[in-house]
């Protein structure tokens, strides 16, 4: 009797000490799968943090980038070039007019071609602008001889009270005037634009302020004959800045 006692006992003894074993186990189990999870937790944080941080600093370079390319001057226009009749092209190729800065977009050294003859026609009844050759009162070319001077304009063939047309759109700026055998003569008018500026002598105009078209009509030409018999009637052009315009007409 007192065996089996003591076998129940040390039996006893066991299933108590393999329960506690088995409880530790699990504990130990249980905090190693916590601090697993607490890890992986962390490296979730970490790396969601670090890829806020990127993708802001990419969308902060983005934006800068973006603002940059939109804060830069945009490319000028091509329609200056073209509402003056002219074609934006490299300079390095042939122009037969000549070539006007700023009126295009890209580089600088693609420019503004104007062809020759730009202008349009200037006196009424005729096909083109015709320079006044010489006769018993002078030449029409520019820097011809006058007398000790140059004649700093051009003289464009017209007849006494032809109407005359605007050579290119613009405004007018009030009466022109310039110093003959009488004094000062009031007989011509200032047209200008963001381009061209002229005077134009020897007509009266209709209007002196205002806006105009090319091809519409300034005025008419005043009589030659009637103080210069046998002079080639014409109009005067010149150029504000003292320039020639032969290569407009």
């Amino acid at each position: 009797m007192k065996r089996i006692l003591f076998f129940a006992a040390l039996l006893a003894c066991y299933l108590l000490f393999s329960c506690a074993l088995e409880s530790d186990r699990r504990k130990t189990k249980g905090f190693k799968e916590n601090e697993k999870k607490v890890a992986i937790k962390v490296r979730r944080n970490h790396t969601t943090a670090d890829d806020g941080k990127t993708r802001a600093s990419t969308s902060s370079k983005s934006a800068k980038g973006g603002g940059s390319k939109r804060s830069g001057a945009g490319p000028r226009a091509d329609s200056g070039c073209i509402r003056l009749g002219g074609i934006c092209q490299p300079r390095r190729y042939v122009c037969q007019g000549h070539y006007l800065k700023d009126q295009c977009s890209g580089a600088s050294t693609r420019q503004c071609c104007m062809p020759a003859g730009a202008w349009s026609i200037l006196c009424a009844g005729h096909h083109n602008n015709r320079v006044r050759a010489c006769d018993g009162f002078g030449c029409g070319a520019f820097n011809s001889n006058r007398g000790e001077d140059l004649h700093k304009a051009v003289d464009v063939v017209c007849e006494d009270y032809a109407t005359v047309n605007a050579p290119f759109s613009g405004s007018l700026a009030g009466p022109v005037g310039r110093t003959g055998p009488n004094g000062i003569q009031y007989d011509g008018v200032k047209l200008l634009n963001d381009v061209h500026c002229v005077k134009i002598f020897n007509i009266r105009p209709y209007r002196y302020i205002g806006p105009v078209s090319q091809g519409e009509v300034l005025g008419y030409l005043l009589p030659l004959q009637e103080r210069f018999s046998g002079i080639t009637s014409h109009m005067e052009l010149q150029m504000c800045d003292g320039s020639d315009p032969s290569p407009f007409i």
